[in-house]
């Protein structure tokens, strides 16, 4: 099996966890990809810019954040392999992105351009519930993780990523992750040593 073959089936099964669909229609979905290979720190999405791109990690990491008043970068969304993302504010309005999407490592993508994405959402009813699982997750993880940095403990949040993403130590810089747990490095590291 070829890395085409892979890539197909890997994000077939990644939609057909969301909603199934239909050889013929994850064919259509799957045609208006853009195969992209990225390095580590790459900018995917520039401060400023408008957004006008729908990611699937295949492999690799992406990360969404913004700029602090004080010029700090503070971690909005962590993207693995078989994950979606984009500067969904930007993509939505086709105003100046407020957030950054960069490469956290070497990369691997599909790339659904916006006018093909919104082209789909319009010709077909099962893309157009995809969109809407993605925005109702989205929002949900949002509001759970304002809820979060609210109601627990930075040794709790730090728990809670670990269990979601056992990998994350690995993967992830102690500044991205600190930024990520919205917390300082020195807080991370003693919570990492405990």
């Amino acid at each position: 099996m070829n890395n085409r073959d892979c890539e197909y089936i890997q994000f077939c099964e990644f939609l057909n966890r969301i909603v199934p669909f239909t050889a013929e229609e994850f064919d259509e979905i799957y045609s208006v990809c853009v195969h992209s290979k990225v390095s580590k720190n790459k900018i995917l999405v520039e401060l400023g810019s408008v957004c006008n791109e729908f990611y699937f990690v295949k492999r690799g990491a992406l990360r969404v954040y913004f700029i602090s008043e004080k010029g700090q970068e503070k971690t909005n969304h962590i993207a693995f392999e078989n994950t979606i993302i984009s500067a969904m504010s930007s993509f939505i309005s086709q105003k100046p992105s407020f957030e950054v999407v960069e490469a956290l490592e070497e990369t691997e993508l599909l790339v659904i351009p916006r006018t093909q994405f919104y082209r789909l959402v319009e010709s077909s009813p099962k893309w157009e519930r995809v969109y809407r699982i993605v925005l109702e997750t989205a929002y949900i993880t949002k509001i759970k993780r304002i809820e979060n940095r609210v109601t627990l403990s930075a040794k709790e949040r730090l728990d809670i990523v670990l269990q979601d993403n056992p990998n994350i130590l690995n993967r992830v810089s102690n500044q991205i992750l600190a930024s990520y747990l919205d917390v300082t490095q020195e807080t991370l590291s003693r919570l990492k040593s405990q």
